[in-house]
């Protein structure tokens, strides 16, 4: 249909393998197309954040529609400062959802869509914690009925290059990094093959702006 109907212009939301094919069937006919693809959104949160707030928005942001969320926050990097106060403030957060049948008004988050991304983020975890990270919440898959669930996950992680802070998962997972300052922050977040996404968190205007600058995003 895009290489010989009468299109002008396509919008795709979705996977890289479907956006490069899609990227090249518009260039054959020579026209553009946007391209929202996948994500592994990353997180600052500064010695100068509002801890609470902070916490509560990426805790949320992690953890919306059960992680399926594109620019869903996938990974955290907090000043060492602030980083216990913070593992403190989102754990509860964490603690506090209630898994089961989306039709129930208790149930806060749903099942997974694709029941095989419990295995690659239960791979991820595994990985974090042999390179001495430690789970703080959640962790596992259930099954709850019919659905595949994967319980809403707080994790801390010490390497940058693992699996969990560099290949999406699509789930309810929070890894936080401890990090010297904003330097460092910047420099693992730039260190990815993602750039949909990005969020800093603190009370310095100066300092967003410097982080916006030096942040390859496209949000």
């Amino acid at each position: 249909l895009m290489e010989e109907g009468d299109i002008n212009h396509v919008v795709f939301t979705g996977s890289v393998g479907g956006g490069e094919k899609i990227y090249a069937s518009t260039a054959k006919r020579n026209f553009d197309c946007n391209l929202e693809l996948g994500g592994k959104d990353g997180a600052y949160v500064a010695a100068d954040a509002d801890i609470a707030q902070s916490a509560a928005m990426l805790v949320d942001g992690a953890m919306y529609n059960a992680g399926q969320c594109c620019c869903g926050i996938e990974r955290v990097y907090v000043h060492a400062a602030v980083h216990d106060e913070f593992l403190a403030a989102c754990q509860p957060l964490v603690e506090s959802y209630t898994l089961g049948d989306p039709l129930d008004a208790a149930t806060t988050q749903g099942p997974l869509a694709v029941a095989s991304s419990a295995k690659l983020m239960e791979a991820q975890i595994a990985e974090a914690v042999d390179a001495d990270g430690q789970v703080l919440a959640g962790g596992r898959a259930r099954q709850i009925g019919q659905g595949t669930f994967f319980e809403p996950t707080l994790l801390t992680v010490n390497r940058n290059d693992l699996a969990i802070m560099q290949v999406e998962n699509f789930g309810p997972l929070l890894p936080v990094m401890k990090v010297a300052d904003d330097a460092e922050a910047i420099g693992h977040i730039n260190d990815s093959d993602f750039g949909l996404t990005a969020i800093i968190c603190t009370s310095d205007r100066a300092r967003a702006e410097a982080f916006a600058t030096a942040v390859e995003a496209g949000t």
